[in-house]
């Protein structure tokens, strides 16, 4: 027997009221995230969400075998966080996803809002803020950079992984239980986010050789003049 774990919901998985419920969710945050991201948006920033969105958007079209009838891809929430900080990652990753659902069908229509808080907002959010944490180990060494990295896009693929769970518990139809749906969602997406956390540490180290003032996490904050121009 083999079991198929995506990332990306499709419809029918949700009832309908939780559908809603987390589109709520969803356009409340981005709404948030725009507001912020304000802040964060310059002209190193602009360019490299840009360039980031595309990576992400190619990379998780790749699908690579992760254990028989499971396969995962590159998530990208804590790469997006840690390179553009939490606001204007989330909203990166929500174009993502967006895009996906309405060009590929890669993730339903109904489950868009489920979809987009999972993966652009809570995975994004839990990634920055193990990140944020070990800010100060991320400044001091290389090697202190890339194994927060690690972490980061361990821990936010995992987070992600159990927005969905949770999502299930709510409103859920299909006729799984939830202790096991437990055990294999967040089982194999811990497999999953090791290599996530390896893709992470290695794109956030070849950016830090040429180019550390592009990682969000740990350049200097802005002077009160340069947030508020």
């Amino acid at each position: 027997m083999t079991v198929s774990v995506a990332m990306h919901l499709s419809d029918g998985v949700l009832d309908v009221p939780t559908s809603v419920l987390f589109g709520v969710v969803a356009l409340a945050w981005l709404a948030l995230a725009a507001t912020r991201g304000r802040i964060d948006i310059d002209d190193r920033t602009a360019p490299l969400a840009g360039l980031l969105a595309a990576f992400l958007f190619a990379m998780q079209l790749l699908n690579v075998p992760v254990l028989p009838g499971v396969s995962g891809h590159l998530y990208g929430g804590a790469l997006a966080a840690i390179l553009l900080g939490p606001w204007v990652g989330a909203l990166c990753l929500a174009v993502v996803v967006v895009i996906q659902s309405l060009l590929f069908a890669d993730g339903g229509l109904t489950a868009l809002g489920a979809n987009v808080t999972n993966m652009a907002l809570l995975g994004t959010a839990c990634g920055f803020a193990v990140a944020l944490a070990a800010r100060r180990w991320a400044r001091r060494s290389r090697m202190g950079l890339l194994g927060v990295a690690f972490v980061a896009g361990l821990v936010s693929t995992v987070a992600a992984a159990a927005g969905f769970v949770v999502e299930y518990a709510i409103g859920g139809q299909a006729d799984v239980p939830l202790g096991g749906l437990v055990v294999v969602v967040i089982g194999v997406h811990a497999v999953i986010g090791i290599g996530e956390g390896v893709i992470t540490a290695l794109a956030v180290g070849a950016i830090a050789r040429v180019r550390p003032d592009l990682i969000y996490l740990v350049r200097p904050a802005p002077e009160p003049a340069e947030a508020t121009a």
